[in-house]
């Protein structure tokens, strides 16, 4: 691992926050979208083929492609108490990474804050978070939001300390599907999560060039593991069964991580788990 460059971002709304970039042979986007952060940036590059270098954020060079785990060593780095994460196509708006600040500070349970996610030039909202805001498990008293159990990475600020000490996003998910394991170990720590739509993501996705057959095949192995590691047995044989029928293909890759899983199999706190049951309908 090397660090690039660290020059100071043009335009600071607070110093309590970090934006944490995780990317990888993407640097048009990221001269797109680095200027519009507005707080301390890390580029972290997952061993990119050709060196990065990106004006008004720090940029870390890994040796290896570690996926969704490239944020941990992001926050890592970081030393203020709170980390945004943003995706190399997408930014917070403006106002919105100070306003996280506040709602922690008024929240002190609250470990994390999905944003609303406002999709290309014409700003269509994110059906993520449109069921978001419908979530059947309710606002808790005096939670910043209705509770979340899931969230999109590029969406979301943590308080950097609940964020390590629930050991952040787990290398062996790699990435796609990585974010429900983190979610449940963050409710079962007794944290707080919360969706909060004055908090707004800027997206713009390219689906171009990207193997939708092997994102379904990992999401599906993804799925299937964070249900054994964490999800009573009923629930993980029914996850298995539907993933042996909908994307057989997942089964040689998810195959060679079962014993894996089992290993750190924990079962959550029955709480955590009825409100997965309810969100599942």
């Amino acid at each position: 691992m090397s660090v690039i460059n660290k020059p100071v971002p043009p335009v600071v709304e607070t110093d309590e926050v970090t934006v944490v970039v995780a990317t990888r042979n993407r640097p048009d986007r990221l001269r797109e979208t680095v200027p519009h952060h507005r707080a301390t940036t890390i580029v972290v590059d997952n061993a990119s083929d050709q060196p990065l270098h990106v004006p008004g954020a720090e940029v870390v060079r890994l040796d290896e492609n570690i996926g969704a785990a490239a944020r941990n060593t992001g926050a890592l780095r970081a030393r203020t108490p709170f980390v945004a994460f943003a995706d190399d196509d997408s930014y917070w708006a403006p106002g919105s990474l100070a306003r996280a600040v506040e709602i922690f500070r008024a929240h002190p349970e609250a470990a994390l804050l999905t944003g609303r996610v406002l999709i290309g030039p014409d700003g269509r909202l994110d059906p993520v978070s449109a069921g978001m805001a419908a979530t059947p498990i309710g606002t808790p008293a005096g939670a910043a939001g209705p509770s979340v159990l899931g969230f999109l990475s590029c969406a979301v600020v943590v308080r950097r300390s609940a964020f390590l000490a629930a050991g952040g996003f787990n290398p062996r998910l790699f990435v796609y599907g990585e974010e429900a394991l983190l979610a449940m170990d963050l409710a079962a720590a007794g944290h707080q999560l919360s969706y909060v739509p004055e908090l707004v993501v800027r997206h713009f996705p390219e689906p171009a060039g990207r193997d939708n057959r092997a994102r379904a095949r990992r999401e599906a192995r993804n799925r299937a593991l964070t249900a054994l590691l964490r999800r009573p047995p009923a629930v993980a044989a029914r996850t298995l069964a539907e993933v042996a029928r909908t994307q057989p293909a997942a089964l040689p890759h998810l195959v060679r991580d079962l014993g894996w899983a089992l290993r750190h199999r924990r079962r959550l706190p029955e709480p955590v788990e009825l409100a997965l049951r309810r969100l599942a309908g």
